[in-house]
């Protein structure tokens, strides 16, 4: 049985408050993400990231987050792929054909 953290927060005088971390992390939630809020019948209010789904992989969103955040940070860091190395790329994966959509079995996942 898993435990209820339960942690709270102050409106300021804008009505505003701050997202406190426990709760970003548990919604997994960055900067400009959408909250959701659905106001249950007794008041009780149950908060959601917007957009996310079930296939959301969070490692993926985190560095595809990091790369975002450097690149235009350090602009100047951006390099142009070499043709050498698209053609070592292409010599390895060959014409291995991948779909993304197939249904992975039990013993890929």
């Amino acid at each position: 049985m898993s435990a209820t953290l339960e942690v709270e927060s102050t409106l300021t005088d804008r009505y505003q408050t701050t997202v406190p971390e426990t709760v970003r992390r548990a919604l997994r939630l960055g900067k400009r993400d959408k909250i959701h809020y659905t106001i249950r019948p007794g008041g009780e209010v149950v908060l959601t990231r917007v957009g996310t789904t079930g296939e959301d992989d969070p490692v993926l969103s985190q560095f595809l987050g990091f790369l975002a955040h450097d690149i235009a940070n350090h602009p100047d860091r951006l390099q142009a792929v070499d043709a050498g190395l698209v053609q070592r790329i292409r010599s390895l994966v060959g014409d291995i054909g991948v779909d993304l959509d197939a249904v992975l079995s039990s013993d890929d996942e």
